[in-house]
């Protein structure tokens, strides 16, 4: 296991890179201070140095709202849990544990989750290949390749990859009604977007905030009962 030191002192800090990408982007990214004892948590446990957008993230970060619409994982702070919180991290350094289902580094508001492939999705039942990303998709209840890794998943995001992303799960006033949450919260509605009503007319659905551990809940029941395979831990937060 490598130490604190070896893993903040590089040569090559991806940290400046991220920064830039947030500043010339079309995307409104707001970056959350972090939790230094959280981040180091993160990091250490992962085992991964600033060198990545990971690492990075996690050192330098609370986490980012993208658009007021997508949480990505960092260090925790500014309401937005860690990496460690929401991947339930042991609560002391054990150099055998890793998040065998993969990593998950974020969530919508309408409790989709990204995350980070582990060493071997098939046997988790998870599409695509080891350290790729992928996505639970709220409106099919299963998991979809996104074919790309996560330095690769920070810079869709912030080149604006959303609008055509969640093109069919946006209805007119989205912004306004994302930007009124807290980052506790997400959006339940109804009917759900799973069913043939809320494919046919979105914007007639009836939407309320609460908190995002009962839309990711809803997500995950549902999930198991009409999804093609139990989608696995969704995040604690």
């Amino acid at each position: 296991m490598r130490a604190l030191d070896e893993l903040i002192h590089v040569d090559n800090p991806a940290w400046p890179e991220v920064r830039e990408l947030f500043s010339d982007g079309p995307a409104q990214v707001d970056v959350l201070p972090a939790d230094r004892a959280e981040a180091e948590r993160c990091l250490v446990q992962m085992q991964v140095t600033v060198g990545s957008t990971l690492g990075a993230l996690a050192w330098h970060s609370g986490g980012l709202l993208v658009d007021g619409w997508v949480r990505v994982f960092g260090g925790g702070g500014g309401g937005l849990p860690s990496l460690a919180r929401v991947n339930a991290f042991p609560a002391d350094l054990d150099p055998a544990w890793y998040p065998a289902d993969g990593l998950i580094v974020g969530h919508d508001v309408l409790g989709g989750v990204f995350a980070l492939n582990g060493h071997d999705p098939e046997a988790a039942a998870r599409p695509g290949l080891p350290g790729q990303m992928i996505y639970f998709a709220p409106d099919s209840l299963e998991w979809e390749a996104l074919e790309t890794g996560h330095s690769g998943w920070v810079s869709w995001l912030a080149s604006g990859g959303t609008e055509g992303f969640y093109r069919d799960l946006r209805w007119p006033g989205w912004r306004e009604e994302a930007a009124a949450l807290s980052c506790d919260q997400g959006f339940s509605v109804f009917p759900f977007l799973w069913s043939k009503e809320a494919r046919d007319d979105l914007a007639a659905t009836s939407r309320r905030a609460v908190p995002m551990r009962e839309v990711l809940g809803v997500a995950a029941d549902f999930g198991r009962q009409m999804g093609p395979a139990d989608p696995g831990l969704l995040g604690r937060v």
